[in-house]
């Protein structure tokens, strides 16, 4: 009889919880308590699996769990109980649960692979996987299918490989779940294209296999490809789904194909999806932004129902007066979200600004970083500086960095620099950005002891030096003329390998080295150099042109032309510094009066004020007066500085120069 009415109570616990009534399972778990009946798996598992359960409920029954002995003797409750742990995130009282288990299954293992693939622990996930394979127990589908997921990254790629391999190996690649997973890991690894390669080798498909593909190229730099793959899923016998649709309309906005969208969309319509609230939601986006406001608003009224979503992507092609969107969106009785405010500041006026920014801090998302890092934009984008400087009092010492580092710019745009070091110092949250403008502060207001100061803190707090930080800190170097320092930095660089690894530091190392009198490290540099760029060429020609080597100048000038560079101005001004450096009249009058001809490019202001230069240093001054006065502008204060300044080296009088009614 006390079997019977055990099996009565479980029935009812079950059926409680699989309708999501949990209190009402508890409260039969206390009437079969109280009637001295024992608990057991059949008693706690359907409540500890039903996805209503939370874990306050969680702490009322662990210790039920250990009264009844079933923590330890049942691997089934226990599974159960860790499986309920991580669906709500409490992961380390997963872990000891864990730990403490003498019988696991792979059911356990899998729970925990899954949730911190699932939160993006992916050392977790991997190590937890690792150690599945290790154990006695063999992996199952759901094994692959959560270490799968935690792969998206191409610092992954190497893992995914092996567990390629592995998968093959267990003959998993017959299992279309695990395929699918696969196939996903490859597109976040690897590039669409590498998951393309797999998809045409896969052994099975579904539509979900499909789709994945479909999606992939939908979110990558050629979305025409998306459409391709839709147009051919009929002809291999699968049928588009919502998910299908959802893709194939993303792909369209992406690239404004009102053409193949309303081919979609009749697609769509002959399936009696365009209803279903994830195809109606970006097929009203995809017509908004590609087509027109009218149909978007058209097929809007069409849905049977209006949640924020939709309404928010109808917003996103509102160009005009969003605020009248938002405030029709409000008489629906609809509570606009952060993407709502995101969306309608793009398209905004400056009145209309004022009333958003207004409608926002009522609502309570002036502190939503989403919203505050758009509300800086668009001040900014209209030229508006003070206002945005203003939301720096919503900002929390725990601000996102994203929000602090956009503040910082505009700061550092305006010249309030000190401004600038001030917010980081009161910003408790610093990434690279922040450094770098942080640095960028320093060097335009020539605080260059205390940008080394900020270095230091930043080295021992163990943020890594990265090019822009790398370019700041030469800069520093060659302004202050620190020799040393450049050493030292150069030193470091190599440590980390990004002087080996980019070229644009590596360019500004030579001129570095340069404009601090050291033309053979400059040199050296730049014979380290594997990728050369005109950049390259123009900094080694301008630090041999400084030290005085024109001619040798001149020789690299002809052959970086040699290996298909074409000169720009810059280096033009370089070959021209060389030759007065050096004397060349003749070489440098050459390129002088070449470089429209030959290279395509006018002479302006600074190419004249150096050929003046050349010409008054090799005391031609009535050639510089003749080519001053037959500029195509009018001169400017350097030209006459260089001028006067020769006509006194030669011991000139400016006044007897024809020049003179202008001087």
């Amino acid at each position: 009889m006390s079997h019977k009415n055990s099996a009565s109570f479980n029935s009812l616990i079950s059926s409680k919880a699989r309708l999501g009534l949990i209190n009402d399972a508890i409260s039969l778990l206390s009437r079969m308590m109280a009637s001295n009946l024992d608990l057991t798996s059949f008693s706690l598992v359907p409540i500890l699996s039903s996805p209503s359960f939370s874990h306050h409920h969680a702490n009322l029954l662990h210790p039920l769990i250990l009264k009844a002995g079933l923590l330890h003797s049942d691997s089934y409750t226990s599974t159960a109980l860790l499986s309920c742990l991580t669906r709500n995130r409490r992961l380390g009282d997963a872990i000891r649960l864990f730990d403490e288990m003498p019988m696991r299954t792979v059911v356990t293992w899998n729970s925990l692979i899954t949730c911190f693939a699932q939160m993006g622990y992916v050392e977790d996930s991997l190590y937890y996987f690792r150690e599945l394979l290790r154990s006695r127990i063999l992996p199952s589908e759901c094994s692959f299918i959560g270490v799968l997921s935690a792969l998206d990254s191409s610092d992954l790629l190497c893992f995914l490989n092996q567990l390629h391999g592995f998968i093959i190996k267990r003959s998993m690649n017959f299992f279309i779940d695990v395929v699918n997973s696969l196939l996903n890991a490859y597109c976040n690894c690897a590039g669409v294209q590498l998951g393309e390669q797999l998809f045409k080798e896969l052994l099975v498909w579904d539509v979900v296999s499909w789709n994945t593909m479909v999606t992939a190229f939908a979110k990558s730099e050629v979305p025409n490809r998306a459409l391709d793959l839709f147009f051919a899923m009929p002809l291999n016998g699968f049928m588009a789904n919502e998910a299908t649709f959802c893709s194939a309309f993303g792909a369209c906005t992406k690239l404004k194909e009102s053409l193949y969208g309303k081919l979609i969309h009749a697609k769509a319509i002959k399936c009696n999806l365009t209803k279903a609230p994830s195809v109606g939601n970006p097929l009203v986006h995809f017509y908004a932004v590609s087509v027109g406001l009218a149909d978007a608003h058209r097929l809007f009224d069409e849905m049977p129902e209006r949640s924020v979503i939709l309404w928010n992507s109808l917003i996103s092609g509102w160009s005009l007066n969003p605020l009248s969107a938002i405030k029709e969106m409000l008489c629906s009785d609809i509570r606009p979200n952060e993407r709502t405010f995101s969306s309608s500041l793009k398209h905004t006026s400056q009145c209309e600004l004022q009333q958003i920014h207004s409608l926002v801090t009522k609502m309570g998302f002036e502190r939503n970083i989403y919203v505050l890092n758009s509300l800086i934009s668009c001040y900014t984008s209209q030229g508006i500086l003070s206002d945005p400087m203003f939301l720096e009092s919503s900002l929390s010492p725990e601000a996102s960095c994203i929000t602090t580092n956009v503040l910082a710019s505009i700061y550092n745009k305006s010249g309030r620099y000190d401004e600038t070091k001030r917010l980081f110092l009161k910003n408790k949250k610093f990434d690279n950005v922040s450094w770098n403008m942080l640095f960028t502060a320093c060097v335009r207001k020539g605080d260059f002891v205390e940008a080394f100061q900020f270095f230091k803190k930043m080295q021992h707090i163990r943020f890594s030096l990265d090019n822009y930080m790398a370019v700041s800190l030469l800069t520093i170097c060659s302004r202050s003329n620190r020799l040393m320092l450049g050493k030292s930095l150069h030193g470091l660089l190599i440590k980390s390998e990004l002087g080996h690894l980019d070229t644009f530091v590596c360019n500004v190392l030579l001129d570095m080295y340069a404009k601090c009198g050291s033309l053979n490290d400059a040199l050296q540099v730049f014979d380290e150099i594997t990728d050369r760029s005109l950049i390259s060429w123009t900094a080694m020609i301008s630090a041999l042109g400084q030290h005085g080597y024109g001619c040798e100048a001149l020789s690299q000038f002809e052959r970086m032309k040699e290996l298909g560079f074409r000169p720009d101005r810059v280096t033009l001004l370089a070959v021209l510094l060389a030759c007065t450096h050096e004397g060349l009249v003749e070489e440098g009058m050459k390129l002088f009066e070449n470089m429209e001809g030959t290279y395509g490019i006018v002479p302006d202001m600074d190419h004249y004020v150096r050929v003046v230069d050349l010409l008054c240093k090799s005391g031609r001054i009535k050639d510089a007066d003749v080519l001053i006065r037959c500029m195509p502008f009018q001169p400017c204060a350097a030209i006459w500085r260089t001028f006067l300044k020769g006509c006194e080296r030669f011991g000139l009088n400016s006044t007897n120069t024809p020049l003179a009614h202008n001087l």
